[in-house]
């Protein structure tokens, strides 16, 4: 997926898209009073379960967009 910014394409990396549905979909439905500080710990979540040896979601969601 490409983006148009004035006269140059900007690439999203691979798997973006869908780390970001990700965040949107859990924002939406716990509705924290402050998104900050909820997006940086349900990345560290993600973080932590990928280093655990889980699955990549930016892989899985990489895979997804493919």
């Amino acid at each position: 997926m490409s983006v148009p910014f004035s006269t140059t394409n900007v690439r999203v990396p691979a798997g973006f898209q869908n780390l970001l549905e990700g965040l949107v979909r859990e924002v939406l439905r716990e509705q924290p009073p402050d998104v900050v500080a909820f997006a940086a710990q349900h990345f560290q979540r993600l973080l932590e379960q990928r280093e655990a040896g889980a699955i990549d979601p930016v892989a899985w969601g990489a895979l997804l967009e493919n």
